[in-house]
């Protein structure tokens, strides 16, 4: 029985006076409660506002690369500067721009310094464009054609407002001549602007204006598809070992370690392992997508088994214990009620640690992923790139361009990581409804 001296008031203390010291008491406890609630918000909003900073600066930076200009401009086909049967021989470039100085009334210099000056308001496109235009019809020969082209880097920067009269000219590659010129193709209709579909449906270049996100998209998507046939049957596998059948001890323990310790190794580590490991001794293609995808498993696999094992842990035990008793064996039960009851866990541990491979740059750089691949791979052991290498190329680049490029290709990276891990919480809610 309690004593009733322990719930006594002090001497001299009455009933209303104790009374108000506990609601004192509450009082405080509520309003640290309340604090503690507050900075929670406010930690919260501080992290959203610091997310919503970074992605409206990359959009910012970014928007003006999901569109460009063309410049539409009639070209008369001379036949005496056309060869008909090589027609991808003639200097397209030469002959638009001087043609187009005679029609603003220019005459050039014995150096060609205009011609040479209009020619780099044209992308070298052009030349490719007039070039396949009369291979396809050479009847097109003594007549005058209209050309779409894209504009150059820097001339498709002044039409985004990016480069300016009131730019300092040593921070400008455009004259005020050139300016002029762009001003006078824009009063006459010739420039239009228009979704930028080759950001999406090409590979890297040298020029800005025709470099795209095409090849390292792909070189990614099949890094991944590497990673995720090696990565996944292994570290599943490995975890329902350790967790399901391996007997406790100490050569157990160390592995358990081990695979922790892994799990915080830095990436760089892995690119040199891959280095040393695909490239050097196994002589495995350079700067392709089988060896990236290799050094990204070996760099995943830790935490699927992490994570597929917390998720085996999670399943009670009970499920375990009635299934042996209604004489399943050992491999039955955890193949046909564990593992099918972790399933939501390990699909989503999986998917995020291939969205985190999807972002990792330190492994590929040192695998030669940061090399020049203008075109599109078709297989596995051809040289590609990924898109955090390309992202880091584009922001190396001495061409403005190629920043609002880089931007673009980092909205892209997280739009592909967003699918990810949209893809792991359907994986997770059908797994769930099923079981």
């Amino acid at each position: 029985m309690t004593d009733p001296a322990i719930i006594q008031d002090p001497p001299g203390v009455d009933g209303a006076k104790r009374t108000d010291r506990l609601r004192a008491g509450l009082k405080r406890r509520y309003a640290r409660e309340g604090r503690f609630k507050l900075y929670g918000l406010l930690a919260i909003g501080l992290a959203i506002g610091f997310l919503l900073l970074l992605l409206g600066r990359i959009f910012e930076q970014g928007h003006t690369a999901f569109y460009a200009h063309t410049v539409t401009v009639p070209v008369y086909m001379d036949p005496a500067r056309i060869d008909r049967a090589y027609p991808q021989g003639t200097n397209f470039e030469l002959l638009v721009a001087e043609q187009q100085l005679a029609r603003l009334g220019l005459q050039d210099d014995e150096a060609g310094a205009a011609s040479t000056a209009m020619r780099g308001l044209f992308s070298s496109e052009l030349k490719y464009i007039a070039a396949d235009r009369i291979a396809e019809q050479p009847e097109l020969i003594g007549q005058t054609v209209p050309i779409a082209a894209p504009l150059a880097d820097d001339a498709d920067l002044y039409f985004k407002g990016e480069i300016s009269r009131e730019t300092p000219a040593e921070q400008r590659r455009l004259s005020d001549q050139q300016i002029d010129w762009l001003d006078r193709m824009k009063a006459e209709g010739m420039v239009a602007a228009h979704f930028n579909a080759a950001l999406f449906t090409k590979g890297d270049s040298t020029e800005p204006e025709l470099a795209g996100v095409l090849g390292a998209v792909v070189g990614s998507a099949l890094m991944l598809l590497v990673t995720a046939l090696i990565a996944l049957p292994l570290g599943v596998g490995a975890a329902l070992y350790l967790e399901e059948f391996a007997p406790k001890g100490r050569l157990t323990n160390l592995i358990e370690v081990n695979i922790n310790n892994l799990a915080a190794v830095p990436s760089i580590i892995y690119g040199l392992l891959g280095l040393a490991l695909f490239i050097n001794w196994m002589h495995l293609p350079r700067a392709s997508p089988l060896v990236g995808g290799l050094v990204l498993a070996l760099m995943a696999l830790p935490t699927i088994i992490i994570a597929t094992r917390s998720s085996l842990k999670a399943v009670p035990p009970s499920i375990r214990e009635a299934a042996l008793a209604m004489g399943a064996s050992k491999t039955q039960t955890v193949f046909h009620h564990t593992l099918p009851l972790a399933m939501p866990g390990v699909m989503t541990g999986a998917i995020i640690s291939m969205a985190h491979a999807l972002g990792e740059t330190a492994p590929l750089l040192l695998i030669g992923m940061v090399s020049f691949v203008p075109g599109i791979p078709a297989g596995l052991t051809e040289p590609t790139g990924a898109l955090p290498s390309l992202i880091y190329i584009w922001e190396n680049a001495s061409e403005r361009a190629f920043h609002e490029r880089t931007a673009a290709a980092i909205l892209v990276l997280l739009a592909f990581m967003i699918v990810m891990n949209a893809a792991a919480v359907l994986l997770r809610r059908h797994f769930e409804r099923r079981w």
